[in-house]
């Protein structure tokens, strides 16, 4: 019994450091000019941010924002999901996600947020340091050959 005590007692612990980075960091977020999804929400683990504003005024897509964070060495979150918020970008920070480390994605975030403003160019062609910059998605659309099967019969889709 003293065994799945210390365990129950654990994961507690583990969902509230979890909580708190993810409160910690959403807020910070808030204050440098991202807009929640869900601002009178308490984030539990996770938060969405939406980038509708900053798509609307300066024509910059969540999906530039998250390339000119691969520029600052940052992990692109999977963005446009949900699809009920629009230019969706979801963050899930993890319970050994150190201060340190969230700071480091706050500044990035800081920096793409300033040259949206200054130097819209750098945002919308992000990203740099990629072997592959942007991908054209209506051609790998297009050109796009999936296999699948159903009842036993080959599926070509393209």
């Amino acid at each position: 019994m003293l065994i799945y005590r210390g365990y129950c007692e654990c994961v507690i612990r583990i969902c509230e450091y979890s909580g708190l980075a993810a409160n910690h960091l959403l807020k910070r977020l808030e204050a440098i000019g991202c807009q929640a999804a869900y601002p009178d929400r308490r984030a539990s683990h996770e938060f969405i941010l939406t980038f509708a504003k900053q798509a609307k005024d300066y024509q910059v897509t969540v999906l530039d924002i998250a390339k000119g964070l691969l520029d600052y060495n940052q992990h692109a979150p999977i963005i446009y999901f949900p699809l009920l918020v629009p230019e969706c970008f979801p963050r899930e920070p993890t319970e050994t996600e150190t201060k340190e480390a969230m700071d480091d994605f706050i500044d990035a975030m800081a920096k793409i947020l300033e040259e949206a403003n200054t130097d819209l160019d750098t945002v919308t062609q992000a990203s740099f340091i990629q072997p592959v910059r942007r991908l054209d998605d209506v051609k790998r659309r297009r050109s796009w050959i999936g296999f699948g099967v159903s009842n036993g019969a080959v599926l070509t889709v393209s």
